[in-house]
């Protein structure tokens, strides 16, 4: 395992996650605010993948500079927003998940046992 490129996807993932979370944002204020602008950005967001954000960010610089650096701009106060909490967060909802996870495999395993000699019963009787 290389940690460095693990966390270098990681910020790549949640760099774009927030990117989305951008647009959304944006595209929520100019609903209210700009509804020809938001009927625009949201037809430009359906053809171009928001899921590598900088690649949808320079895709949106070539079409209006104004609405990339908006976003940009939402993006940085997302991440300032979240950042203090985020490794905490992660680190207890992945140990969290993983506790239920092995409960669910464990219930399954004692249920499969539980099971198993009952149905080893039935048929020893139907033998019979």
């Amino acid at each position: 395992m290389d940690r460095k490129q693990v966390a270098k996807a990681t910020t790549k993932v949640i760099s774009s996650y927030l990117t989305y979370q951008a647009v959304q944002t944006v595209l929520a204020q100019l609903t209210e605010t700009n509804p020809p602008l938001a009927l625009w950005l949201r037809s430009f967001s359906g053809r171009k993948i928001v899921q590598d954000g900088e690649v949808y960010l320079l895709a949106l610089l070539a079409e209006s500079q104004e609405l990339a650096f908006r976003i940009m701009t939402v993006r940085k106060q997302l991440v300032e927003d979240i950042m203090d909490d985020l490794p905490e967060m992660v680190f207890y909802e992945i140990e969290h998940q993983n506790s239920q996870h092995r409960k669910q495999q464990l219930e399954k395993l004692s249920q499969l046992s539980i099971t198993e000699p009952n149905s080893h019963l039935e048929s020893s009787s139907e033998q019979l």
